[in-house]
């Protein structure tokens, strides 16, 4: 699965790994700060566009292609591998453009209190707002939304084809060893479609991860610094960083619910491919033998679909309720966590805007386990197939291996 496509995939991602915490805790740790002031740069950035090619966003860009050309680099010399480009520099650039959309959403959310605090004053004080300035608001908006649609639609063209690179390196792989593998039950269905499947839900996975763990990155100081504004919380009262406690707590509670009830579901996934593959293969005998695919075997299989598939439903059925339970009463607990601030009249309507947007933001970072537990099910279930069919193709090569020693 992996070392198809990444070269030597334990190490490499163990080194990836160090050596992103390496660049970012130099960045955070006041070295982008030494950067900025180096080459003469402000450190405040408009509420506009602009922003994305101020000197500030500059200098992060030139800092993040050298972090990534010195890790390529060293992968280049110290194991080359064919899909090597796609692999460190492609990934690169879809972890890249991931932080950029992130940093879009930071521009959106420095736009709404100006925008929100100028339809207060407007409501609040009549002709002392001119139309002019609304029009003036709308367009930095589309400014930034107009970069955030073309970036978008250019990272999705460019992950197809990454994802599919993927899924020809797994292909190959598989291909070359077809002989070891032709036997094991549904080994068509791996190679053709668990490849695909794998390398796009993967892939998508990934993103959304690396989206969370940027969003927490960026969001999180913001609401450390709104959290002052917001006294109390409903029922409990004055607490110290109320927002950032309440959205971590509320977020393991939903995680935790989630993981307790859906846990049987990955097995389920498994076993009702494993059931499917062998009622697709007997039907694809019976294609050509008139002595397979018999009416009693043909009905037995298909039993055993059946049973699988009433389990998966039921355990889908109250997986779904609390997934979508917790979901619906999560659309208001922001706004549920500023009634005391907003009876008081201590925040603004743009601050308020602003902090339910932070607050949604980094909550939703820390529910990544909830927005993709249906997801990751499914993974899980051709992760297993996938591995399956790799111990069977390991075991072969070992014994090979024993073979040629002897």
């Amino acid at each position: 699965m992996f070392k198809s496509f990444f070269p030597k995939p334990g190490p490499f991602f163990l080194s990836a790994f160090v050596w992103a915490l390496i660049a970012v805790i130099f960045w955070q740790a006041d070295g982008g700060k030494w950067l900025l002031q180096w080459v003469g740069a402000s450190g405040n950035v408009p509420i506009s566009a602009a922003r994305f090619w101020s000197l500030d966003y500059l200098v992060f860009y030139v800092y993040y292609l050298f972090c990534v050309a010195v890790f390529a680099l060293f992968w280049f010399i110290y194991s080359p591998h064919r899909w090597q480009y796609w692999s460190i520099l492609g990934t690169s650039l879809i972890i890249f453009v991931t932080w950029f959309l992130v940093e879009v959403g930071v521009a959106v959310n420095a736009w709404y209190a100006p925008f929100y605090d100028l339809i207060q004053t407007a409501l609040s004080s009549p002709h002392k707002v001119t139309i002019g300035q609304f029009y003036h608001e709308v367009g930095v908006f589309l400014g930034i939304a107009l970069i955030a649609v073309v970036i978008g639609v250019l990272n999705n063209f460019f992950v197809s084809h990454y994802v599919f690179r993927w899924r020809t390196a797994m292909n190959e792989h598989y291909m070359a060893h077809w002989q070891y593998l032709r036997h094991i039950e549904g080994a068509a269905q791996r190679v053709q479609e668990d490849t695909m499947r794998f390398a796009s839900t993967l892939e998508d996975m990934g993103v959304s991860f690396i989206n969370a763990i940027m969003t927490l990155i960026a969001f999180l100081p913001v609401l450390v610094a709104l959290s002052p504004h917001v006294q109390e919380l409903p029922i409990v009262g004055h607490i110290p960083y109320g927002l950032v406690i309440a959205a971590i707590v509320w977020s393991l509670m939903g995680t935790g619910l989630l993981a307790m009830v859906g846990i049987k579901l990955p097995g389920l996934n498994f076993k009702n491919q494993r059931v499917e593959a062998a009622y697709r293969k007997e039907l694809v005998y019976g294609e050509d033998n008139p002595h397979r695919a018999t009416p009693p075997t043909v009905r037995e299989l298909f039993s055993a679909v059946r049973q699988n598939y009433f389990r998966l439903y039921f355990h889908y059925m109250y997986f779904n309720i609390a997934r979508i339970l917790y979901l619906q009463v999560d659309n208001v607990f922001g706004l549920f966590l500023l009634f005391p601030s907003i009876v008081a009249g201590t925040i603004t309507l743009g601050l308020m805007t602003q902090i339910t947007n932070v607050f949604g933001q980094v909550r939703g970072s820390f529910q990544y386990l909830i927005s993709s537990w249906t997801t990751l099910v499914e993974l899980m279930s051709i992760y297993k197939r996938l591995r399956s069919f790799e111990r069977e193709l390991d075991k072969q090569t070992a014994q090979e291996a024993t073979q040629t020693v002897s």
